[in-house]
């Protein structure tokens, strides 16, 4: 195939979009998130179903929503409702199937960190975002996917402050917790996709084409387990990346310089 010049952004976009399935409810973020749930959409499922935390539900947008407030997600939609109905009746209720996350840390067992960077809670290096409706999601969605550039400093060992939930402190950790959903079924990154094993713990189970095992473990900071039967993800598709350049995406909002 021709070589698409495919940026780290596209690449985990599309694995991503590739990992939901046809009639699936999914809990939608903003940014990379957002381009994968609606790339999704567009090419393998149509019936996917996607909720945005300010209150829709069964969103069709015309064109890229901005935020989870943008009005092109109301128009076509299934319903509207409150935001406190999306938490309580949707997603606590166990009517979700899908969480998209994203964060600055995330560590050996899942957890990820968007709260500050530093052991100093008073006192950060480096104050973050926060959990807005993560926590939630992180907890509830029946399975959540993540996505994250491959990088050493995003991948410490242990979370400086865990923000949401993945396996806790390991296999067992989120049922003591009182924690319903299955939790991080997947990472992706630009190097390839990590899942859970049996302890809870992310191991390397796929490398994108071109990409190394050596490089994933170069990049993380926990002595990284590599699957045995270690696959590699199906390459990109000039379709994929015509829709989430030029329908999606065309002024670059989230994929410029990614």
């Amino acid at each position: 195939m021709t070589d698409l010049n495919i940026s780290p952004a596209e690449l985990m976009i599309i694995n991503a979009a590739r990992m939901l399935k046809d009639g699936d409810t999914v809990f939608v973020g903003v940014g990379q998130p957002n381009l994968a749930c609606n790339l999704a959409k567009r090419t393998h499922a149509p019936n996917l179903v996607m909720i945005y935390e300010a209150g829709v539900i069964g969103a069709e947008p015309a064109r890229l929503p901005l935020s989870i407030g943008d009005p092109t997600l109301v128009s076509g939609a299934l319903s509207v409702v409150s935001m406190y109905d999306i938490f309580t009746n949707y997603l606590q209720r166990g009517n979700v199937d899908v969480g998209f996350l994203g964060g600055a840390q995330i560590d050996r067992y899942g957890n990820i960190n968007a709260t500050l960077i530093g052991s100093d809670y008073a006192h950060p290096k480096v104050r973050l975002p926060g959990s807005g409706g993560s926590q939630e999601i992180a907890a509830w969605a029946n399975r959540c996917y993540v996505m994250t550039p491959h990088q050493k400093r995003r991948f410490p060992e242990k979370c400086d402050f865990t923000t949401s939930a993945g396996f806790l402190d390991g296999k067992g950790g989120r049922e003591k917790a009182g924690l319903r959903g299955k939790g991080p079924v997947a990472v992706v990154t630009d190097i390839g996709i990590l899942e859970p094993d049996g302890t809870g713990e992310l191991a390397l189970t796929a490398l994108h084409p071109g990409k190394t095992a050596q490089e994933a473990i170069e990049n993380t900071g926990w002595p990284l387990k590599v699957a045995a039967d270690l696959r590699t993800t199906e390459p990109v598709t000039e379709k994929e990346l015509r829709i989430l350049r030029e329908e999606l995406d065309p002024t670059g909002i989230y994929l410029k310089g990614g």
